[in-house]
């Protein structure tokens, strides 16, 4: 089988590309500080900050492919430390673009739906960017330099995600389902809109790209949903307590970072590529006694 490399695997979306990946491709999957065992996987610890590692890395495998996770993604840490969260979020992603157009190779890059100011949704490919953090800006940084560097670098926008997660890491839905079978009480935007999808939907979309994709694309869900609805349609389907549950708004909560009120992507372009997202209710029933 080629060998893929998914960088970030110790973290929610590789984690889960890896295991979907397997099966098709010799994966090998790259960690920094979380060190992980994955089956059927090499785990490989690196610095993807340090471009002499990233280059021994590329000699030492030859992979035919990378999908490339790893981002310091939290945008309250990427406001308060913009120069460390820099360093891996553009520097070590275009250091990897570089090196896909040196060996020819595909290359898929998870940027986010927060390069967008939410006030014009759902957004489409086209559509201009205008991030309210950090965070967004970075990624907007690194889709342009990456694609000025390998103009065959797959773009791809992810929404929320959520799923079952390694003991590595976690989505958002973990702490919610903590929070709730504790039985205190969950308070969640409802003013914040979001098309969400899971952790193996994101994955299968991403696997999809790096066959046929080239530029920016979406990957969004068919769902637009506020984190509050989102949060009463887990309560629905996992049967949690839901005397917690409440709503709140933006404003109300003190962040360093900024939240956009509504990035719903418009992913009619992978739709018609063949990804397809389930329906979130769908998508809960499946973890159900998972998570």
């Amino acid at each position: 089988m080629k060998k893929l490399l998914v960088t970030g695997a110790s973290g929610f979306l590789g984690w889960n590309i890896c295991q979907l990946a397997k099966k098709e491709w010799d994966v090998y999957g790259t960690y920094c500080s979380h060190s992980l065992n994955i089956l059927g996987v090499t785990m490989l610890k690196i610095d993807l900050r340090n471009s002499q590692e990233i280059k021994r890395i590329f000699t030492k495998i030859q992979p035919a492919a990378i999908i490339h996770t790893a981002a310091q993604s939290s945008p309250n840490f990427c406001q308060s430390q913009p120069e460390i969260s820099y360093s891996i979020n553009v520097t070590a992603s275009c250091n990897i673009a570089g090196l896909c157009a040196d060996y020819s190779i595909p290359c898929v890059f998870t940027s986010t739906d927060l390069v967008f100011n939410g006030l014009n949704p759902p957004y489409r490919e086209t559509d201009p960017v205008c991030p309210v953090n950090y965070y967004g800006e970075q990624k907007v940084m690194a889709e342009s330099e990456m694609l000025e560097r390998y103009p065959l670098t797959a773009v791809c926008r992810m929404p929320l995600m959520f799923g079952i997660a390694p003991t590595t890491a976690t989505s958002f839905i973990q702490p919610f389902i903590h929070t709730l079978r504790e039985g205190k009480e969950l308070s969640l935007f409802a003013d914040e809109f979001r098309t969400p999808v899971s952790g193996t939907t994101a994955a299968q979309g991403l696997l999809l790209a790096l066959k046929k994709v080239q530029g920016r694309i979406h990957l969004g869900g068919k769902e637009r949903v506020s984190r509050y609805d989102f949060g009463r349609l887990l309560v629905e389907v996992l049967q949690l307590p839901a005397a917690g549950i409440k709503g709140c708004q933006q404003k109300d909560i003190k962040m360093a970072a900024p939240r956009p009120p509504d990035v719903s992507l418009d992913s009619s372009m992978a739709f018609a590529l063949g990804y397809t997202p389930l329906s979130l209710w769908e998508e809960l029933e499946l973890l159900k006694d998972k998570v």
